[in-house]
């Protein structure tokens, strides 16, 4: 196993954070906010400013439905600011961290995690990696859980700009990477959380396309054409998170994990996996 996909594996569930534990969204709500997806393009959107336009964050983005996103840039800065929902999202998030963590949230571990992400998440290069690249401009925060907090999300945006350069060298569009990552893991596109909201007809031509590339079967479900496209993605995704980690030393990657396991498994156990 590469060290992205096993730092994945425990980074993930911190990076997590903003969309599982409800703390975040309260905060980020109390400014103002209407619901649950305003604080969602607030809180992910701000490191960008309030001047850049919804077709922008749409294309940094990439997998919302045309539409999904200007339906809350720029209304949500008439409602708060960039800098006020920076702040409330980490507030939140590390409130929801210290009730789900408990006591190990003011363990040695967490300030030796905290200390060692960040060491990993500033060390790669920001060329594009937009949402990595906004997010490198916010001062670290120096408390413990905050620190951590943010690395890991330095390290999850930093992966997921990589994931949509693999996305887009295996010609997967937005809504067909969701597509795409349900029927590998055995949910129908029309079941699954971010795609089945979308109207019958949108949903069917995205999912033609994709039989008339052959990546879909006449039964619905991926070819193994599909699952190898699948495969490629995973792995180039991997291949372009792999950077961070190489400012570690062996002794510091084996200190990181022995730290992040049981934060990690703390945060799993409570989420929605």
């Amino acid at each position: 196993m590469s060290h992205a996909r096993r730092m994945y594996d425990l980074v993930e569930p911190i990076g997590l954070v903003p969309y599982f534990a409800d703390e975040s969204d309260e905060a980020l709500i109390a400014l103002g906010l209407r619901n649950p997806w305003d604080a969602y393009f607030a809180g992910r959107a701000a490191p960008f400013g309030r001047s850049v336009p919804a077709e922008v964050i749409h294309a940094i983005f990439y997998n919302f439905a045309p539409g999904e996103v200007a339906r809350h840039i720029p209304k949500v800065w008439e409602l708060t600011t960039p800098e006020a929902a920076l702040a409330a999202r980490e507030r939140g998030c590390v409130a929801g961290i210290r009730r789900i963590l408990g006591e190990l949230a003011d363990s040695p571990r967490v300030t030796r995690a905290g200390d060692l992400l960040l060491k990993a998440a500033t060390s790669a290069p920001v060329e594009g990696r937009a949402l990595y690249a906004a997010l490198r401009t916010l001062p670290v925060p120096q408390e413990p859980v905050a620190r951590l907090w943010h690395a890991a999300t330095l390290l999850r945006e930093h992966r997921g700009d990589g994931h949509t350069v693999a996305l887009l060298a295996e010609g997967i569009g937005g809504t067909e990477s969701h597509v795409l990552h349900a029927l590998s893991t055995g949910i129908p596109a029309n079941k699954f959380g971010r795609v089945w909201h979308l109207p019958a007809d949108q949903l069917t031509t995205v999912v033609d396309g994709m039989r008339d590339r052959g990546l879909i079967g006449t039964d619905g479900w991926l070819t193994p054409d599909g699952r190898a496209a699948k495969e490629r993605v995973e792995a180039m995704t991997d291949r372009l998170a792999e950077t961070p980690y190489g400012a570690l030393s062996a002794h510091e990657l084996e200190q990181l994990v022995a730290d992040l396991e049981p934060i990690s498994a703390a945060l799993r156990a409570v989420f929605p996996w």
